[in-house]
């Protein structure tokens, strides 16, 4: 059966906010890359979010989704899918980093 890999708004909205911030701090010198970063986000949920990596959200993160995923970036940027899964259906709920302020609530 084939997996179908949703993606809610506040997801979409998340990441077009992080394209902004990543080309506004100057950590990559034109839009172009900065899209192409959050691609690369894309492309790994695409990827792996139906493989066994997935961990269960810890209890003060499951209203963003019952598992998650960790996608390493670089040496310095990990971060952290939320999602929901029914059968072979996947709904990407949220993303944040380990430069989040609730980044040690993962570990």
């Amino acid at each position: 059966m084939e997996e179908i890999v949703i993606y809610s708004e506040e997801f979409h909205q998340s990441i077009e906010e992080l394209v902004e911030i990543l080309y506004a701090k100057e950590y990559f010198g034109f839009r172009v890359d900065c899209q192409f970063y959050a691609d690369k986000i894309y492309d790994f949920i695409d990827f792996n979010v139906m493989k066994p990596i997935s961990k269960n959200s810890p209890l003060a993160y499951q209203k963003f989704g019952k598992k998650f995923i960790k996608y390493k970036a670089n040496n310095n940027t990990s971060w952290y899918i939320f999602f929901d899964q029914k059968e072979h259906k996947f709904l990407i709920n949220h993303i944040t980093n380990n430069h989040s302020q609730d980044f040690p609530d993962l570990l």
